[in-house]
């Protein structure tokens, strides 16, 4: 049976970022001169060069599914950005591809690792150079190499699927959002010590800002499931976040929340030319309830020690149900869909330890029929309070 994300977990980069942007224009905020403000922070990363043809519309007036690629990065080349002692590569830290119903009432969204093993399609960089295909590389290498792009293309010849658009939000932007609307309360249950990267948080509940913040969201060589530990942490951060900017403390105070804009359009890269063509696309999902967003992570393993290609993942077969779905437009809990593989419990590599196939979801906590004590194992895990804390 699919499991079913916890109410507090399942709010991904998209549904931040647009609901923020159409926030300020409904809230008097967004006039034609904050419009005009917002637009020239707003990067373009350009079109997307198609693998796949687009599927055509049958009737006049019928909608498609929306799939949209939702890309968290890191680059860290910023001023005051490498705070945690590491550079920055350029590359995608969190790929989600979120499936949005032709009748815009559900979505769910699909996570691929960082690390996963996928062969990357030709394409063009920035400055209008070749990049050659190649096999088995690392999925986060085509953003480095060429940006969304690059990974919309790589994404289409993975899955068969016509990207619609992408967000690309660079975590590096979080330092200002968070500090925007007055810090954002996270629980930490046991304290993190990475001399390593300088990473220091004590254990309990706390109200995260700025340089704080960003250690949160970037830690992972010393908190439990490495990389995918991570992703859900990131995810439990973004649901804080969101959950503080819809509160009254910062949707009345227009100063605060225009701060907050201003700092999110600085950090996001997208095909979409406009802050108005965000909330075209945020209006399109207006039905939509953030709440109500299922995720899945893309079926995969990982390489046992001894393999040349230990410590990162491969895609399994299974995975092709999963693309098939969403041509499909069927919902993940369509009645002919396998039933997910249990999380692995004991990671290990930058991937997973113990159990070698994993179908871990980030952001989502356990099925709900599970005891309260596998519950806080599960969190326990990845990084996570207890539910009873959280």
């Amino acid at each position: 049976m699919r499991t079913e994300a916890r109410s507090g977990t399942r709010t991904v980069v998209l549904t931040v970022a647009i609901t923020m942007l159409l926030l300020a224009a409904a809230t008097g905020i967004g006039t034609w001169v904050f419009y005009d403000h917002l637009n020239r922070n707003l990067a373009s990363g350009g079109d997307i060069h198609h693998l796949v043809d687009e599927p055509e519309t049958e009737d006049e007036g019928t909608e498609q599914p929306l799939n949209i690629l939702i890309l968290g990065t890191d680059a860290r080349d910023c001023d005051g950005c490498s705070i945690d002692g590491e550079g920055g590569s350029g590359g995608s830290d969190s790929t989600i591809l979120l499936h949005v119903s032709a009748d815009r009432t559900s979505a769910y969204g699909v996570s691929i690792p960082r690390d996963a093993l996928v062969d990357r399609p030709e394409c063009t960089a920035a400055d209008g150079t070749t990049i050659p295909e190649a096999k088995g590389v690392m999925w986060n290498q085509a953003y480095s190499l060429g940006g969304p792009i690059c990974t919309a293309r790589q994404t289409e010849l993975l899955t068969g699927i016509a990207i619609d658009h992408y967000l690309a939000l660079d975590f590096a932007g979080f330092r200002g959002m968070v500090d925007a609307v007055g810090g954002v309360t996270i629980c930490i249950p046991e304290a993190i010590d990475d001399e390593e990267h300088n990473i220091f948080l004590p254990a309990g509940t706390h109200n995260l800002r700025g340089k704080q913040a960003l250690d949160y969201v970037r830690n992972r060589s010393s908190t439990p499931n490495a990389d995918l530990g991570r992703m859900r942490r990131q995810q439990y951060f973004l649901t804080a976040l969101a959950t503080k900017v819809l509160s009254a403390g910062t949707l009345t105070r227009p100063r605060r929340l225009a701060t907050f804009a201003t700092e999110l359009s600085k950090s996001i890269t997208t095909d979409v030319g406009s802050v108005a063509g965000l909330a075209a696309l945020a209006g399109e999902m207006r039905d939509l309830d953030p709440g109500s967003i299922e995720f899945e992570t893309v079926p995969n393993r990982a390489f046992p020690e001894g393999d040349p290609q230990w410590g990162r993942l491969e895609i399994l077969p299974k995975a092709d149900e999963l693309w098939q779905r969403m041509l499909e437009d069927r919902p993940l809990d369509d009645a002919t869909a396998p039933a997910a593989p249990t999380p692995s419990s004991s990671p290990t590599s930058s991937a997973t330890r113990g159990n070698p196939e994993v179908s871990a979801i980030p952001g989502e906590g356990p099925a709900e029929s599970e005891t309260p004590e596998e519950q806080e194992k599960d969190a326990a895990d990845n990084g996570l309070c207890s539910p009873a804390r959280m």
